[in-house]
């Protein structure tokens, strides 16, 4: 169990795959690619999956979803980025707008396509978007898998208003953002840890109240600092529902974004039918989506949360520290001394 309270189950080989480092040639961009030295990039917990082995992979799949860098090359048919531009992946290279379809959600990177965990890459540029001029890379780089996730969850699927208030669980990427996101959006945040030191970081950040994650009944907590509900929780433990959902108003809303205890979803429905509560999953979100959240960004000097940050040649120890739940915010990684 993390510090926190949220548990992610590590495989029952918790060793790193033996895959780095992977041999690498840089190939010149043709059509619309581009050829980028990579700066920076971090982890998710969807990234320690396939490391770990627990989401299988092609043999030389190089891994890392989130990756920012600069252009140094760009293909015959390429329009929206030139040599010199700073740019950020998208973590579903073939959404580009509109609400989620298959097709869009086909390729993950680092997964189904090659990810960013290398010195440079050449990749299709409809897969980029410019980088937040407020950003260096490295914090850039926090934002294309978790800060996203957060932006849509809030914002698109959730329709925050001023005023309202949020529910986000623990201290990883997500959560995070979340409570950044919130803040900037005039919401109220309750915040939830099993660590008094990391509520004290919670509340320095802005939350309205921490609530101790470890308290089987914590919702009861809650429901003092929210009589009525909260607005939204940002779910990302999976797993039993029951606490988040009597956390929730009637008619509030839980974005599923990710199951970190690995367990099969759980809940009565009278927590459900009853209070009119709704469940939406994402995972992420398009290019467009991205493009928005980089503006509010600069519009509000928003800085993401890194934890600690390693080179690519430490890319083992960055997973084993991220395996051991102790970070707070997220763990990036340096590709050339990304500054």
């Amino acid at each position: 169990m993390g510090s926190d309270g949220v548990k992610f189950e590590v495989p029952a080989d918790p060793g790193i795959a033996n895959m780095f480092p992977i041999p690498m040639q840089v190939r010149q961009p043709t059509g619309d690619e581009l050829l980028i030295r990579v700066e920076a990039s971090s982890l998710n917990f969807h990234d320690f999956l396939v490391v770990t082995g627990a989401i299988r992979t092609e043999a030389g799949r190089i891994p890392l979803s989130d990756g920012v860098g600069i252009v140094e090359a760009v293909g015959h048919e390429a329009r929206r980025f030139k040599v010199g531009d700073r740019v950020m992946g998208t973590f579903f290279p073939d959404w580009i707008r509109g609400d989620c379809h298959a097709g869009g959600v086909a390729h993950m990177r680092g997964d189904h396509v090659d990810g960013f965990a290398a010195s440079s890459v050449t990749m299709s540029e409809t897969g980029f978007t410019r980088v937040p001029r407020n950003l260096d890379a490295v914090a850039a780089a926090c934002l294309p898998c978790a800060g996203l996730t957060a932006w849509r969850a809030l914002f698109v699927e959730g329709s925050l208003r001023p005023g309202e208030t949020v529910l986000v669980q623990g201290t990883g990427g997500v959560s995070l953002f979340a409570l950044q996101f919130a803040r900037a959006a005039g919401a109220r945040v309750i915040a939830t840890t099993g660590s008094p030191s990391k509520a004290d970081r919670l509340q320095a950040l802005g939350a309205h109240a921490v609530i101790d994650r470890l308290d089987p009944e914590w919702s009861v907590a809650v429901r003092k600092e929210a009589p009525e509900g909260v607005d939204h929780v940002i779910e990302v433990a999976g797993g039993d529902l029951t606490q988040s959902l009597q956390s929730l108003r009637v008619g509030g809303r839980l974005c599923l974004v990710g199951v970190l205890s690995r367990k099969p979803i759980q809940f009565g429905p009278v927590h459900m039918i009853h209070a009119n509560r709704r469940i939406s999953g994402i995972t992420v979100g398009s290019r467009e989506q991205q493009e928005a959240m980089v503006t509010a960004i600069e519009e509000h000097n928003i800085v993401p949360i890194v934890d600690s940050t390693y080179p690519l040649t430490s890319l083992q120890d960055a997973f084993h520290y991220f395996a051991r739940q102790e970070h707070f915010g997220k763990v990036a990684i340096t590709c050339d001394g990304g500054n």
